[in-house]
């Protein structure tokens, strides 16, 4: 194998993921954010409402269409870049992706041309139903996704089956209910609440310090700064129980995300900083909280949390364990019928991912020393400094985003965000963090796998599809001018109208005004 290939098959598809990214949480966030402007303006009436509900559908309607294109050239990639990871465990993965487009992609589709479409056509509940089922279709599309990432994490409910050489369902409704699946959406869907939020506070802040569309302006940020604070809180919490659910699902991404080279006495510290040095394995100059690790991973003072050393260890036993479901295997393609090797088979059959990863080293894992074996257990640890270092920094935005919607909130609540100038500035630049906690999120799930495709079944390296490089960087450099072309688009889109503001001007919006200096 050539493993500059699969280098740049992961480089394309982390790129086109991450570019995806950029969109989907703002889709998720406004589709609900213009659900409940659109229920004020049905039980109050009035027309302001209505107006600030059009303005922020105009931003949605933007995102939506690039966030579509997107996630389509991703699914095509399963098929064009990692054609033996769609052959290998297509059974189990193709039937969320499938029931996403039947589902949710339909469900939103139908709906979004009445929502832009249909005020004038629809009563007012009407269009609040349709708008409603916009937001309902985008967040169910957001959960069939990540069931099927979450399946990659942590592949329960399926089999690998001998007689056809591929993984295959057993129990669809453990696939249906990961519980890595479900912390995941929860969290994901909760993030993109938040950047939403920050969006809609920092333009209506933008706004204020200019002083135009104030009705306009004050209303959205009111609503932004208090569905932002539930968001933000709740992203906080989620994101807690996601790591819980690591704790008996992913143990070497939550060893690694701690830079825990070795398992510690219950209840483990938590290293709030420190230097992770791969090659001593060991971090250097840490600092650590005493006990907070093992109440937070574990929910418990006496439970340890298992450290990599540890885990490289029981990582050596199953690969040995998975040499022995290689063999019987290979036997059973000569003789399907030989009941000793299939016994022997389903004694060692969970571990047969492991013996895989002999494959980036020898062409036959039954070849493999007990030296060979040893040394490749630990490539089963993930990247330690970029786990450890985009984990804290993702955190750390997630509690300052708590800090700014509660300080929002606040002042939105005793009238005075019209006013703090200090506050406005500082919203309006905060309006990329929540995107870049987002990205550095799905840096830490999807680095934090490695070195799988799918967790202990499929290593990435054996995964891809037998391309070129010469193909694969063409394809690179093609989707970051076309995509890049597609970004400036969007984002002039989105600043012109901005600046243009809403259309409609009712009576009860004041007239522009210049927003006086307080003392910060």
């Amino acid at each position: 194998m050539d493993l500059g290939v699969i280098d740049l098959s992961r480089l394309q598809f982390a790129l086109t993921a991450l570019y995806h990214f950029l969109f989907v949480p703002l889709t998720l966030g406004l589709s609900f954010i213009l659900v409940i402007m659109e229920s004020i303006y049905v039980m109050t009436g009035r027309p302001v409402w209505r107006q600030v509900t059009r303005f922020w559908g105009k931003i949605f309607g933007i995102n939506f269409v690039l966030g579509v294109a997107t996630g389509l050239t991703m699914e095509f990639q399963f098929g064009t870049n990692w054609s033996y990871f769609s052959h290998y465990v297509g059974d189990i993965f193709g039937a969320p992706l499938a029931i996403e487009g039947l589902m949710a992609f339909f469900l939103e589709a139908t709906f979004v041309g009445l929502m832009f479409f249909g005020w004038d056509r629809l009563s007012k509940l009407g269009h609040l139903i349709v708008t409603f089922m916009v937001a309902l279709g985008t967040n169910l599309s957001a959960l069939w996704i990540l069931i099927a990432n979450g399946w990659m994490q942590n592949p329960v409910g399926a089999e690998f089956n001998p007689d056809t050489m591929r993984m295959e369902v057993t129990d669809f409704g453990a696939v249906l209910f990961n519980p890595i699946a479900q912390a995941k959406f929860v969290h994901t869907v909760s993030a993109g609440y938040v950047i939403a939020s920050v969006l809609v506070l920092g333009v209506s802040a933008y706004w204020l310090l200019k002083g135009k569309w104030i009705a306009v302006a004050r209303r959205s940020m009111t609503v932004a700064a208090a569905f932002g604070l539930a968001s933000s809180l709740s992203a906080v919490v989620l994101g807690d129980e996601s790591g819980y659910a690591l704790t008996d699902n992913q143990k070497m991404k939550l060893a690694a995300i701690e830079a825990a080279w070795h398992t510690a006495p219950a209840p483990a510290g938590l290293t709030l900083f420190g230097m992770p040095d791969m090659a001593a394995r060991t971090t250097r100059y840490s600092v650590e909280v005493p006990w907070l690790l093992g109440l937070i991973a574990t929910r418990s003072l006496d439970h340890e949390v298992a450290g990599m050393s540890e885990l490289v260890l029981r990582a050596e036993e199953r690969i040995a364990s998975g040499v022995i479901a290689y063999d019987a295997v290979e036997r059973l393609k000569i003789d399907p019928a030989n009941a000793a090797e299939r016994a022997r088979f389903e004694a060692h059959k969970r571990d047969l991912g492991y013996a895989l990863l002999l494959k980036r080293h020898v062409a036959d894992p039954r070849t493999a020393s007990p030296a060979l074996i040893a040394s490749t257990a630990w490539d089963s640890v993930p990247n330690v400094p970029l786990m450890f270092w985009s984990f804290r920094a993702m955190a750390l935005i997630g509690f300052a985003m708590i800090a700014l919607f509660a300080t929002a909130f606040l002042l939105c609540s005793l009238r005075l965000h019209l006013r703090t100038r200090w506050f406005l500035k500082l919203a309006v630049a905060a309006i990329p963090l929540p995107w870049i906690a987002a990205e550095l999120g799905w840096i830490v799930a999807e680095m934090g796998r490695q070195p799988w495709a799918i967790e202990g079944v499929l290593p990435t390296f054996l995964a891809s599809s037998s391309l070129g490089r010469g193909a694969l960087w063409t394809t690179i450099l093609g989707f970051t001018v076309l995509y890049g072309t597609l970004a400036v688009i969007e984002i002039r889109l989105i600043l012109a109208t901005i600046r243009h503001g809403p259309d409609e001007q009712k009576e009860d919006q004041p007239a522009a005004a210049p927003i006086p200096a307080v003392a910060a």
